[in-house]
């Protein structure tokens, strides 16, 4: 062994002694901050597909279609058909059903999005772009109730809310293959 690797070992050695030293006497608590409630972590979590966690509130279409137009059509255009023309780049939101299997797949609320309670997480969390996460429960609910009325989804008389959001049926519910990861049984 040579005198250099003697030097690293011995350095090695006294900074591992260090720290561990240190590390004893450092204190539990560090006096500041406080424990995060239920709902603020619930802010990070996306909701389930059987829409446990989604907010108490509700919107239907009519509601929707006036918060639409005041913080959506500008990128996703007045009639839901996108708005990549104008370098906005909104996508559309529906439109495009049987597409995704041919050479020109278009993605949309009603061709690709397999449960409603998706869309509902998305636009509460994502949307309006120029200020996300800004609309209250309902407004999402109204926007929501909307786009997919506005899909032939539900009809237009139907109101959204945590009941009946889960059940809506949406056209590529069954479009997507079953992912059995191994490693996911690593967490359960």
């Amino acid at each position: 062994m040579s005198t250099g690797d003697k030097i690293l070992g011995v350095l090695l050695a006294s900074v591992a002694v260090s720290g561990a030293a240190f590390a004893q006497t450092m204190p539990v608590k560090y006096g500041f901050g406080s424990p995060v409630t239920e709902q603020e972590l619930s802010k990070y979590f996306s909701i389930p597909v059987d829409g446990r966690g989604l907010p108490s509130g509700s919107g239907n279409a009519t509601a929707g279609a006036k918060l639409y137009a005041e913080n959506c059509a500008a990128c996703h255009g007045e009639k839901l058909e996108g708005n990549p023309a104008k370098g906005i780049g909104g996508d559309k939101l529906i439109g495009g059903r049987g597409s995704l299997a041919t050479k020109t797949p278009v993605k949309t609320v009603e061709s690709y999005w397999p449960y409603a309670t998706t869309l509902f997480d998305y636009v509460k969390r994502a949307m309006p772009f120029n200020s996300p996460g800004t609309l209250k429960d309902d407004e999402t609910y109204a926007v929501v109730a909307y786009i997919l009325s506005q899909a032939k989804i539900i009809q237009p008389t139907e109101t959204m809310d945590a009941r009946t959001l889960p059940k809506v049926a949406m056209p590529n519910r069954d479009g997507f293959e079953p992912d059995p990861r191994p490693e996911l049984e690593l967490y359960r």
